[in-house]
Protein backbone atom coordinates (compact mmCIF):
# COMPACT_ATOMS: atom_id res chain seq x y z
CA UNK A 1 0.00 0.00 0.00
CA UNK A 2 1.19 3.72 -1.01
CA UNK A 3 0.72 6.67 0.65
CA UNK A 4 1.39 10.56 -0.09
CA UNK A 5 2.99 12.76 2.04
CA UNK A 6 2.42 16.30 1.78
CA UNK A 7 4.27 19.40 3.23
CA UNK A 8 1.37 22.17 3.43
CA UNK A 9 1.25 25.85 3.29
CA UNK A 10 2.82 26.19 -0.69
CA UNK A 11 1.24 28.56 -2.98
CA UNK A 12 0.82 26.90 -6.29
CA UNK A 13 2.28 28.43 -9.32
CA UNK A 14 2.56 27.55 -12.96
CA UNK A 15 0.86 25.60 -15.66
CA UNK A 16 -0.43 22.16 -15.64
CA UNK A 17 -2.08 20.28 -18.83
CA UNK A 18 -5.55 17.99 -18.67
CA UNK A 19 -5.74 14.39 -19.63
CA UNK A 20 -8.10 12.96 -21.01
CA UNK A 21 -11.50 11.83 -19.20
CA UNK A 22 -11.47 8.58 -17.80
CA UNK A 23 -15.46 8.83 -17.55
CA UNK A 24 -15.60 9.39 -21.27
CA UNK A 25 -12.71 6.92 -21.87
CA UNK A 26 -14.62 4.15 -20.10
CA UNK A 27 -17.65 3.95 -22.48
CA UNK A 28 -15.90 4.83 -25.63
CA UNK A 29 -13.67 1.78 -25.06
CA UNK A 30 -16.44 -0.47 -23.98
CA UNK A 31 -18.48 0.93 -27.40
CA UNK A 32 -15.49 -1.11 -29.61
CA UNK A 33 -17.16 -4.22 -28.97
CA UNK A 34 -20.00 -3.40 -30.92
CA UNK A 35 -18.25 -2.74 -33.99
CA UNK A 36 -15.77 -5.81 -35.45
CA UNK A 37 -12.29 -4.20 -37.07
CA UNK A 38 -9.63 -1.72 -35.68
CA UNK A 39 -10.66 1.09 -33.50
CA UNK A 40 -7.89 4.04 -32.76
CA UNK A 41 -8.49 5.42 -29.33
CA UNK A 42 -6.53 8.69 -28.65
CA UNK A 43 -5.72 10.61 -25.12
CA UNK A 44 -6.45 8.08 -22.95
CA UNK A 45 -5.72 8.37 -19.25
CA UNK A 46 -3.26 6.20 -18.15
CA UNK A 47 -5.07 5.82 -15.26
CA UNK A 48 -6.09 2.24 -13.35
CA UNK A 49 -9.57 2.00 -14.13
CA UNK A 50 -8.21 2.13 -17.69
CA UNK A 51 -5.71 -0.55 -17.14
CA UNK A 52 -8.83 -2.63 -15.79
CA UNK A 53 -10.78 -2.09 -19.23
CA UNK A 54 -7.67 -2.87 -21.10
CA UNK A 55 -7.18 -6.11 -19.22
CA UNK A 56 -11.08 -6.90 -19.82
CA UNK A 57 -11.02 -6.27 -23.59
CA UNK A 58 -8.71 -8.82 -24.21
CA UNK A 59 -10.33 -11.23 -21.93
CA UNK A 60 -13.35 -10.63 -24.07
CA UNK A 61 -11.47 -11.27 -27.45
CA UNK A 62 -9.83 -7.96 -28.67
CA UNK A 63 -6.19 -7.42 -29.35
CA UNK A 64 -4.87 -4.36 -27.91
CA UNK A 65 -1.83 -2.40 -28.68
CA UNK A 66 -0.15 -0.22 -26.07
CA UNK A 67 0.51 3.99 -25.71
CA UNK A 68 -1.26 6.87 -25.44
CA UNK A 69 -3.02 6.04 -28.56
CA UNK A 70 -5.12 3.04 -28.20
CA UNK A 71 -5.44 0.29 -31.03
CA UNK A 72 -8.45 -1.84 -30.55
CA UNK A 73 -9.23 -5.31 -33.11
CA UNK A 74 -12.10 -6.64 -31.92
CA UNK A 75 -13.17 -9.12 -34.69
CA UNK A 76 -14.54 -12.02 -32.68
CA UNK A 77 -15.94 -11.94 -29.21
CA UNK A 78 -14.63 -14.81 -27.52
CA UNK A 79 -15.96 -14.59 -24.00
CA UNK A 80 -18.90 -12.42 -23.82
CA UNK A 81 -17.79 -12.33 -20.21
CA UNK A 82 -16.60 -9.60 -17.74
CA UNK A 83 -15.60 -11.84 -14.39
CA UNK A 84 -15.48 -10.08 -10.80
CA UNK A 85 -11.98 -10.99 -10.30
CA UNK A 86 -10.94 -8.50 -13.31
CA UNK A 87 -13.49 -5.84 -12.88
CA UNK A 88 -13.73 -5.97 -8.94
CA UNK A 89 -12.22 -2.48 -8.77
CA UNK A 90 -13.82 -0.42 -11.40
CA UNK A 91 -17.04 0.75 -11.05
CA UNK A 92 -18.10 1.27 -14.32
CA UNK A 93 -17.37 -2.76 -15.81
CA UNK A 94 -21.40 -2.51 -16.31
CA UNK A 95 -21.11 -0.78 -19.73
CA UNK A 96 -20.17 -3.80 -21.40
CA UNK A 97 -23.63 -5.21 -20.47
CA UNK A 98 -25.30 -3.15 -23.50
CA UNK A 99 -22.73 -3.91 -26.33
CA UNK A 100 -22.13 -7.31 -25.37
CA UNK A 101 -25.85 -8.05 -25.35
CA UNK A 102 -26.50 -6.13 -28.40
CA UNK A 103 -24.02 -7.43 -30.47
CA UNK A 104 -23.80 -11.66 -29.12
CA UNK A 105 -27.16 -11.53 -27.89
CA UNK A 106 -25.66 -12.70 -24.30
CA UNK A 107 -23.16 -10.96 -21.87
CA UNK A 108 -22.39 -12.27 -18.43
CA UNK A 109 -20.99 -9.15 -16.21
CA UNK A 110 -20.14 -9.43 -12.25
CA UNK A 111 -21.89 -6.94 -10.26
CA UNK A 112 -19.27 -4.00 -9.77
CA UNK A 113 -16.91 -3.09 -7.07
CA UNK A 114 -15.52 0.76 -7.35
CA UNK A 115 -16.15 3.73 -4.62
CA UNK A 116 -18.48 3.20 -1.64
CA UNK A 117 -20.20 6.32 -2.44
CA UNK A 118 -23.72 5.02 -2.38
CA UNK A 119 -25.76 2.34 -3.84
CA UNK A 120 -25.84 3.22 -7.61
CA UNK A 121 -28.35 0.66 -8.28
CA UNK A 122 -28.21 -1.02 -11.82
CA UNK A 123 -31.77 -1.16 -12.04
CA UNK A 124 -32.61 1.32 -14.82
CA UNK A 125 -30.14 -0.48 -16.69
CA UNK A 126 -31.93 -3.58 -16.32
CA UNK A 127 -35.39 -2.68 -16.33
CA UNK A 128 -34.33 -0.54 -19.81
CA UNK A 129 -33.12 -4.11 -21.42
CA UNK A 130 -36.07 -5.83 -20.08
CA UNK A 131 -38.38 -3.37 -21.58
CA UNK A 132 -36.19 -3.82 -24.97
CA UNK A 133 -37.02 -7.72 -25.20
CA UNK A 134 -33.69 -9.04 -22.87
CA UNK A 135 -34.54 -11.55 -20.18
CA UNK A 136 -32.40 -11.15 -17.13
CA UNK A 137 -31.40 -12.99 -13.91
CA UNK A 138 -29.24 -11.67 -10.84
CA UNK A 139 -27.54 -14.60 -9.15
CA UNK A 140 -24.40 -15.19 -6.85
CA UNK A 141 -23.43 -11.62 -8.21
CA UNK A 142 -23.52 -11.26 -11.56
CA UNK A 143 -26.37 -9.97 -14.57
CA UNK A 144 -26.85 -12.72 -16.91
CA UNK A 145 -28.50 -11.47 -20.04
CA UNK A 146 -29.76 -12.88 -23.49
CA UNK A 147 -32.22 -11.29 -26.29
CA UNK A 148 -31.79 -12.89 -30.23
CA UNK A 149 -31.94 -8.99 -31.11
CA UNK A 150 -32.93 -6.07 -28.97
CA UNK A 151 -36.35 -4.35 -29.80
CA UNK A 152 -36.53 -0.32 -30.05
CA UNK A 153 -38.26 1.17 -27.04
CA UNK A 154 -39.27 4.04 -25.70
CA UNK A 155 -37.49 4.44 -22.17
CA UNK A 156 -38.10 6.86 -19.29
CA UNK A 157 -35.25 7.29 -16.23
CA UNK A 158 -36.47 7.83 -12.80
CA UNK A 159 -33.50 10.21 -12.70
CA UNK A 160 -30.95 11.17 -15.01
CA UNK A 161 -28.05 8.38 -14.67
CA UNK A 162 -24.98 8.63 -17.04
CA UNK A 163 -24.03 4.97 -17.35
CA UNK A 164 -27.36 3.92 -17.78
CA UNK A 165 -27.94 6.38 -20.59
CA UNK A 166 -24.42 5.05 -21.83
CA UNK A 167 -26.04 1.72 -21.66
CA UNK A 168 -28.95 1.58 -23.24
CA UNK A 169 -27.48 3.99 -26.02
CA UNK A 170 -24.90 1.64 -27.01
CA UNK A 171 -27.41 -1.35 -26.98
CA UNK A 172 -30.05 0.61 -28.75
CA UNK A 173 -27.57 1.58 -31.94
CA UNK A 174 -27.64 -2.04 -32.90
CA UNK A 175 -31.17 -2.58 -32.05
CA UNK A 176 -34.14 -3.24 -34.17
CA UNK A 177 -36.28 -0.02 -34.48
CA UNK A 178 -36.17 2.79 -33.06
CA UNK A 179 -35.25 3.66 -29.03
CA UNK A 180 -36.16 7.09 -27.09
CA UNK A 181 -34.49 7.71 -24.10
CA UNK A 182 -36.82 10.36 -22.10
CA UNK A 183 -34.70 12.18 -18.80
CA UNK A 184 -31.25 11.06 -20.45
CA UNK A 185 -27.95 12.10 -18.24
CA UNK A 186 -26.79 15.45 -20.07
CA UNK A 187 -22.96 15.16 -19.32
CA UNK A 188 -20.01 16.00 -21.77
CA UNK A 189 -18.72 12.66 -21.28
CA UNK A 190 -22.07 10.95 -22.51
CA UNK A 191 -21.98 13.39 -26.01
CA UNK A 192 -18.64 12.37 -26.60
CA UNK A 193 -19.71 8.83 -26.30
CA UNK A 194 -22.23 9.84 -28.94
CA UNK A 195 -19.64 11.49 -31.31
CA UNK A 196 -17.97 8.28 -31.84
CA UNK A 197 -21.26 6.07 -32.19
CA UNK A 198 -22.13 8.57 -34.92
CA UNK A 199 -18.45 8.27 -36.21
CA UNK A 200 -19.14 4.51 -36.59
CA UNK A 201 -22.25 4.56 -38.49
CA UNK A 202 -24.89 5.26 -35.46
CA UNK A 203 -27.84 7.00 -36.23
CA UNK A 204 -28.20 9.03 -33.15
CA UNK A 205 -30.42 12.52 -32.05
CA UNK A 206 -30.55 14.61 -29.45
CA UNK A 207 -27.21 14.18 -26.97
CA UNK A 208 -26.62 16.96 -24.86
CA UNK A 209 -30.32 17.33 -24.33
CA UNK A 210 -32.55 15.01 -22.14
CA UNK A 211 -34.27 12.99 -24.85
CA UNK A 212 -32.17 10.93 -27.12
CA UNK A 213 -33.51 9.30 -30.11
CA UNK A 214 -31.37 6.47 -31.28
CA UNK A 215 -32.53 4.45 -34.85
CA UNK A 216 -30.88 0.50 -34.86
CA UNK A 217 -29.00 -0.30 -37.75
CA UNK A 218 -27.67 -4.01 -38.60
CA UNK A 219 -24.11 -2.91 -38.73
CA UNK A 220 -21.10 -0.50 -37.11
CA UNK A 221 -17.81 0.10 -38.48
CA UNK A 222 -14.65 0.78 -36.37
CA UNK A 223 -13.25 4.75 -36.66
CA UNK A 224 -10.86 7.07 -34.80
CA UNK A 225 -11.70 9.46 -31.47
CA UNK A 226 -9.76 11.62 -29.50
CA UNK A 227 -10.54 11.38 -25.55
CA UNK A 228 -12.27 14.86 -24.33
CA UNK A 229 -10.27 16.84 -21.70
CA UNK A 230 -11.07 15.70 -17.97
CA UNK A 231 -13.18 18.29 -16.21
CA UNK A 232 -13.08 17.12 -12.95
CA UNK A 233 -9.29 16.67 -13.58
CA UNK A 234 -9.26 20.32 -14.51
CA UNK A 235 -11.36 21.23 -11.82
CA UNK A 236 -9.40 19.75 -8.99
CA UNK A 237 -6.04 22.04 -9.90
CA UNK A 238 -8.44 25.05 -10.10
CA UNK A 239 -9.81 24.79 -6.68
CA UNK A 240 -5.98 23.49 -5.11
CA UNK A 241 -5.13 26.79 -6.36
CA UNK A 242 -7.91 29.02 -5.05
CA UNK A 243 -7.52 26.84 -1.78
CA UNK A 244 -3.99 27.82 -1.69
CA UNK A 245 -4.15 31.20 -2.57
CA UNK A 246 -1.87 30.21 -5.63
CA UNK A 247 -1.86 31.70 -9.66
CA UNK A 248 -2.44 28.42 -11.68
CA UNK A 249 -2.93 28.16 -15.48
CA UNK A 250 -5.05 24.96 -16.66
CA UNK A 251 -4.30 23.74 -20.14
CA UNK A 252 -6.23 21.52 -22.37
CA UNK A 253 -9.12 22.00 -21.15
CA UNK A 254 -13.15 23.21 -22.23
CA UNK A 255 -14.12 25.81 -20.51
CA UNK A 256 -18.02 25.19 -21.11
CA UNK A 257 -17.82 21.99 -19.19
CA UNK A 258 -16.74 23.82 -16.11
CA UNK A 259 -19.55 26.57 -16.23
CA UNK A 260 -21.00 25.74 -12.62
CA UNK A 261 -17.59 25.55 -10.93
CA UNK A 262 -16.36 28.65 -12.31
CA UNK A 263 -19.50 30.75 -11.11
CA UNK A 264 -18.60 29.81 -7.68
CA UNK A 265 -14.75 29.86 -8.00
CA UNK A 266 -16.00 33.80 -8.36
CA UNK A 267 -17.99 33.84 -5.52
CA UNK A 268 -15.65 32.70 -2.98
CA UNK A 269 -13.55 35.80 -4.55
CA UNK A 270 -11.39 34.05 -7.14
CA UNK A 271 -10.70 35.96 -10.34
CA UNK A 272 -10.88 34.17 -13.39
CA UNK A 273 -9.38 34.48 -16.80
CA UNK A 274 -10.65 32.10 -20.10
CA UNK A 275 -8.45 32.42 -23.09
CA UNK A 276 -9.30 29.01 -25.81
CA UNK A 277 -8.42 25.92 -23.63
CA UNK A 278 -6.92 27.73 -21.43
CA UNK A 279 -8.42 28.50 -17.78
CA UNK A 280 -6.10 31.12 -15.26
CA UNK A 281 -7.10 31.47 -12.36
CA UNK A 282 -5.66 33.67 -9.31
CA UNK A 283 -6.59 32.59 -5.83
CA UNK A 284 -8.21 34.89 -3.25
CA UNK A 285 -6.34 36.37 -0.42
CA UNK A 286 -9.03 35.71 1.84
CA UNK A 287 -11.74 32.66 1.18
CA UNK A 288 -15.45 34.09 1.26
CA UNK A 289 -18.36 31.68 2.19
CA UNK A 290 -20.73 30.09 -0.50
CA UNK A 291 -22.98 26.63 -0.60
CA UNK A 292 -23.69 24.53 -3.48
CA UNK A 293 -25.86 22.16 -4.29
CA UNK A 294 -24.42 19.14 -6.59
CA UNK A 295 -27.11 18.45 -9.80
CA UNK A 296 -26.97 16.33 -12.71
CA UNK A 297 -24.89 18.31 -15.73
CA UNK A 298 -24.89 21.33 -16.25
CA UNK A 299 -25.46 21.90 -12.21
CA UNK A 300 -22.41 21.57 -10.02
CA UNK A 301 -20.84 18.19 -10.17
CA UNK A 302 -20.68 15.84 -7.71
CA UNK A 303 -17.59 14.30 -8.28
CA UNK A 304 -16.18 18.09 -7.26
CA UNK A 305 -18.32 18.48 -4.06
CA UNK A 306 -15.51 16.86 -1.87
CA UNK A 307 -13.13 19.37 -3.17
CA UNK A 308 -15.11 22.01 -2.63
CA UNK A 309 -15.88 21.13 0.75
CA UNK A 310 -11.98 21.49 1.52
CA UNK A 311 -11.83 24.67 -0.27
CA UNK A 312 -14.80 25.86 2.12
CA UNK A 313 -13.36 24.79 5.32
CA UNK A 314 -10.74 27.99 5.04
CA UNK A 315 -13.52 30.26 3.65
CA UNK A 316 -14.50 33.40 5.77
CA UNK A 317 -17.76 32.40 7.36
CA UNK A 318 -20.70 29.34 6.61
CA UNK A 319 -21.52 27.62 3.98
CA UNK A 320 -23.54 25.01 3.22
CA UNK A 321 -23.34 21.90 0.71
CA UNK A 322 -26.20 20.15 -0.22
CA UNK A 323 -25.16 16.14 -1.87
CA UNK A 324 -28.24 15.64 -4.27
CA UNK A 325 -26.81 12.61 -6.17
CA UNK A 326 -24.79 9.70 -4.08
CA UNK A 327 -26.39 9.30 -0.78
CA UNK A 328 -23.25 8.43 0.95
CA UNK A 329 -20.84 11.22 -0.21
CA UNK A 330 -19.79 12.79 2.70
CA UNK A 331 -17.28 10.30 3.78
CA UNK A 332 -14.55 12.42 3.42
CA UNK A 333 -16.01 14.97 6.64
CA UNK A 334 -14.31 12.79 8.99
CA UNK A 335 -10.99 13.06 7.41
CA UNK A 336 -11.33 17.14 7.35
CA UNK A 337 -12.21 17.43 10.92
CA UNK A 338 -9.22 15.49 11.69
CA UNK A 339 -7.76 18.48 9.94
CA UNK A 340 -9.35 20.96 12.24
CA UNK A 341 -12.36 21.57 9.76
CA UNK A 342 -15.36 22.13 11.26
CA UNK A 343 -18.22 20.13 9.73
CA UNK A 344 -21.69 19.01 10.87
CA UNK A 345 -23.53 16.42 8.31
CA UNK A 346 -27.14 16.26 8.72
CA UNK A 347 -28.56 13.88 6.37
CA UNK A 348 -27.44 14.87 3.01
CA UNK A 349 -26.72 18.48 3.73
CA UNK A 350 -23.04 19.04 5.56
CA UNK A 351 -23.01 22.82 7.51
CA UNK A 352 -19.11 24.16 6.73
CA UNK A 353 -18.36 26.98 9.01
CA UNK A 354 -14.59 27.95 8.22
CA UNK A 355 -11.59 27.32 10.45
CA UNK A 356 -8.80 29.78 10.91
CA UNK A 357 -6.16 26.89 9.10
CA UNK A 358 -6.27 23.39 8.82
CA UNK A 359 -3.41 21.16 10.59
CA UNK A 360 -1.44 18.23 9.04
CA UNK A 361 -1.99 15.23 10.63
CA UNK A 362 -2.80 11.26 9.17
CA UNK A 363 -6.25 10.82 7.02
CA UNK A 364 -7.54 7.77 5.46
CA UNK A 365 -9.50 8.27 1.82
CA UNK A 366 -12.23 6.54 1.50
CA UNK A 367 -13.26 7.08 -2.42
CA UNK A 368 -11.40 8.29 -5.59
CA UNK A 369 -13.30 12.19 -5.24
CA UNK A 370 -12.38 12.01 -1.11
CA UNK A 371 -8.67 11.88 -2.22
CA UNK A 372 -9.01 14.66 -3.96
CA UNK A 373 -10.14 16.55 -1.01
CA UNK A 374 -7.55 15.34 1.14
CA UNK A 375 -4.80 15.81 -0.92
CA UNK A 376 -6.14 19.85 -1.56
CA UNK A 377 -6.72 19.93 1.90
CA UNK A 378 -2.88 18.87 2.96
CA UNK A 379 -1.44 21.74 0.49
CA UNK A 380 -3.15 24.18 2.15
CA UNK A 381 -2.99 23.04 6.27
CA UNK A 382 0.21 23.71 8.16
CA UNK A 383 2.30 21.17 8.67
CA UNK A 384 2.85 17.46 7.53
CA UNK A 385 -0.14 15.27 6.14
CA UNK A 386 0.04 11.52 5.41
CA UNK A 387 -2.66 10.40 3.19
CA UNK A 388 -3.30 7.00 3.10
CA UNK A 389 -5.32 4.74 0.54
CA UNK A 390 -4.07 6.79 -2.40
CA UNK A 391 -4.90 3.66 -4.86
CA UNK A 392 -7.70 4.82 -5.03
CA UNK A 393 -6.89 7.99 -6.58
CA UNK A 394 -5.20 6.30 -8.85
CA UNK A 395 -8.37 5.44 -10.65
CA UNK A 396 -9.21 8.77 -11.95
CA UNK A 397 -5.96 10.88 -11.76
CA UNK A 398 -3.09 10.20 -13.65
CA UNK A 399 0.36 11.02 -12.01
CA UNK A 400 -1.10 13.46 -9.72
CA UNK A 401 1.63 14.07 -7.68
CA UNK A 402 4.06 14.68 -10.52
CA UNK A 403 1.27 17.52 -11.53
CA UNK A 404 1.36 19.28 -8.13
CA UNK A 405 5.05 19.00 -7.75
CA UNK A 406 5.26 21.00 -10.95
CA UNK A 407 3.16 23.43 -9.28
CA UNK A 408 5.39 23.65 -6.61
CA UNK A 409 3.64 21.45 -4.04
CA UNK A 410 5.81 19.24 -1.92
CA UNK A 411 4.02 16.15 -2.13
CA UNK A 412 5.74 12.43 -2.57
CA UNK A 413 4.28 9.10 -2.51
CA UNK A 414 5.96 6.64 -0.67
CA UNK A 415 4.99 3.02 0.32
CA UNK A 416 3.36 2.92 3.95
CA UNK A 417 5.21 0.78 6.77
Amino acid sequence: MEKFIIEGGVRLGGEVTVSGAKNAALPILASTILAPGRHTIENLPMVSDIKVMRTLLPYIGAHISNGRALVVEIDEIKRPEAPYELVKTMRASSLVLGPLLARCGYAKVALPGGCTIGARPLNMHINALRAMGAEITLEHGYIEARAKRLEGQEILFDNPTVTGTENIMMAATLANGTTIIRNAAREPEVVDLTLYLKKMGAKIKGEGTDTIVIEGTERLSPSTHRIIPDRIEAGTFLIAAAATHGTVTVKGCIPEHLDALLLKLKEIGAAIEIMGDVIHINGPSKIKPTNITTLPYPGFPTDLQAQFMALLTMAEGTSIVTETIFENRFQHVPELVRMGADITVEGMTAVVKGAKKLVGTEVTATDLRASASLIIAALAAEGTTEVSGVYHIDRGYEKIEDKFSALGANIKRCMEE
